[in-house]
């Protein structure tokens, strides 16, 4: 599934949906609704193309997990920064999606929906000790490690719409950080661990905003008409790594952190996404549909070099 052949088909569900809604008299408001939630399943992940997306450099650089469907369904595998040694950690019917390294390389935390709906897990890097650490009704996703290695934030929508949240690593302590009418995802943490970064539709579509880690001080940083997500800061924490739909398909681009100088990476008429910056910040990871399916590429981090390590089957 591609995003930009999706986003064709919503608008021509869009079209269809006007066409019912001015025989039955429906308000448009739940179609707006509805939409938004589909771009809020891509972005937090759910329902990923196949192929391979989603990557996390690890802490030492030397290994990208990654989600890939290759095996037929989605697992979270791992590989060398160069694309060799590719090894599967997660092998269960359902899809294990948006793993998210602990600062210490040894454990992986990551989203799964094996026990009836989505929710956090974490386990070893070489995925042994599989543990829960979120339990309820509502969709938990998404998960990002704070630097120290003692908090990680998610996303849920326990609460009705999609919320940023924290906990302690071993999952107690969970706690709302946003408060919001629209839903907000894909937290990121700062390297100093006094930031997290994330996506909102509170003003109408989707931008990226910054808050303090307590949840404090949330400000946008993105501004324009077109969708704004998957933020990752640089390691020093003077850039974020975003895509934006702003020349009419997703595009890697950089900015920094108060939002100022934002140039576009990557150029091509695929979709690009979900960028993440190598631990030493001269390489970006990131996954592109420009060969037909979503893969796993590398770039320098001005964009050059730009470079497929995966190969999944169609």
């Amino acid at each position: 599934m591609q995003r930009k052949i999706l986003w064709l088909l919503l608008g021509c569900m869009m079209v269809l949906t006007l066409l019912a809604w001015s025989c039955a008299g429906t308000s448009p408001a739940n179609g707006e609704q509805e939409e938004e939630e589909e771009e809020e399943e891509e972005e937090d992940g759910d329902g990923a193309e196949p192929g391979a997306s989603l990557p996390s450099w690890s802490p030492d650089g030397n290994k990208i997990a990654f989600y890939t469907t290759k095996d037929g369904n989605g697992e979270i595998y791992t590989m060398n920064a160069d694309g060799t040694g590719q090894t599967r950690l997660t092998n269960n019917p359902t899809l294990d999606m948006s793993p998210s390294w602990s600062p210490d390389g040894n454990k992986i935390a990551f989203d799964s929906g094996r026990d009836g709906n989505r929710e956090i897990y974490v386990m070893n890097a070489d995925g042994s000790g599989i543990t829960r650490l979120t339990n309820n009704p509502a969709w938990d996703s998404s998960p990002s490690w704070s630097p120290d290695g003692n908090k990680v934030a998610f996303v849920s929508y326990r609460d009705g719409n999609g919320e940023i949240y924290i906990m302690n690593a071993d999952g107690t302590g969970q706690t709302k950080l946003t408060n919001s009418p629209s839903s907000d995802n894909s937290p990121s943490w700062s390297p100093d661990g006094t930031k997290i970064a994330f996506v909102s539709y509170r003003d109408g579509n989707a931008e990226i905003y910054v808050m303090n880690a307590d949840g404090t001080g949330q400000t946008r940083l993105t501004d324009n008409l077109y969708s704004d997500g998957s933020p990752s800061w640089s390691p020093d924490g003077t850039k974020i790594a975003f895509y934006s739909t702003e020349d009419g398909n997703a595009e890697i681009y950089v900015m920094n952190a108060d939002g100022t100088q934002q140039a576009r990476l990557t150029n091509n008429p695929a979709w690009d996404d979900s960028p993440s910056w190598s631990p030493d910040g001269t390489m970006i990871a990131f996954d592109s549909g420009r060969d037909g399916n979503t893969e796993i590429y590398v770039m320098n981090a001005d964009g050059s070099g730009q470079t497929r390590l995966t190969n999944s089957p169609q």
